[in-house]
């Protein structure tokens, strides 16, 4: 535990570092090793859609609990750094998923709030904590509020930009450090909840083709990006390429190298 909660802290420190935390999500072991030896990389968030498709579950916690940590712990298990775990909603007991993920290894993650009734979403939050004090570590929470994810196509930005910000300031004044909110890319979007929440607060994820770059999140204040499902969407769509440049008659891409 003295090693979790070591790993704890330096998580904590990397979310509060001036230089914004790029969190790659992995889906297995080899993928953990890969990203884990890539310089600069400096600790692992795990990927719920990603795991789930490796076992051939939809996301959406369609994935046994069980199968889904026994991953987790295989992926804490195979590298040195700090791992952050995607508990989706915390598949109905938040603070008992929280123990077992930290049973396995895992040092922060994120909780969905799925848009329920905001005291609920809190009372969550506030159990996620509390079963990181009880196990003797500062769990790294990344409080997800799915404010513009749930929006309507045509809804409006701004009421639901400010549901995000009401929303994120009740899991800040409950304990968490950082607040997650996905689907926001624009700029304008960004630098409003920056405001909102205050600088070092806020996470993303990175959407290709869609995204700012890392280094523009910083100088706006971002404290952390991830890479949710995409990064095994880039590793099946390199896969698919390649068979079907073999397909094709042709061979395997030159540079390919032996990582695993």
């Amino acid at each position: 535990m003295a090693d979790l909660a070591t790993r704890a802290r330096t998580l904590m420190e990397l979310h509060t570092a001036p230089e914004i935390l790029v969190l790659t999500n992995v889906w297995d072991v080899g993928s953990a090793r890969v990203v884990a030896a890539t310089a600069g990389v400096r600790a692992l968030a795990t990927a719920s859609h990603g795991i789930a498709a490796t076992f051939g579950y939809e996301d959406g916690e369609n994935i046994p609990l069980d199968l889904h940590l026994d991953m987790v712990g295989r992926i804490a298990a195979a590298v040195d750094l700090p791992v952050s775990m995607d508990m989706e909603a915390g598949y109905g007991d938040p603070g008992e998923t929280t123990r077992r993920a930290i049973a396995a290894g895992v040092v922060g993650g994120n909780l969905e709030d799925q848009m329920r009734p905001l005291h609920d979403a809190v009372d969550a939050v506030e159990a996620v904590l509390r079963a990181g004090r009880d196990t003797g570590i500062d769990f790294v929470l990344n409080a997800r509020t799915d404010a513009f994810i749930r929006a309507g196509r045509d809804a409006d930005r701004s009421a639901v930009l400010a549901e995000a910000v009401r929303r994120g300031r009740a899991y800040l004044d409950a304990g968490a450090p950082v607040i997650f909110v996905p689907g926001v890319v624009a700029r304008e979007e960004i630098v409003a909840l920056v405001d909102g929440l205050g600088p070092g607060r806020l996470t993303l994820i990175s959407v290709p083709g869609q995204s700012l770059p890392a280094r523009e999140m910083q100088d706006l204040g971002v404290a952390r990006v991830s890479t949710g499902p995409f990064t095994q969407r880039v590793a099946l769509t390199a896969l698919q390429d390649a068979v079907a440049e073999m397909v094709a008659g042709g061979t395997l891409p030159a540079g390919t190298r032996p990582l695993t």
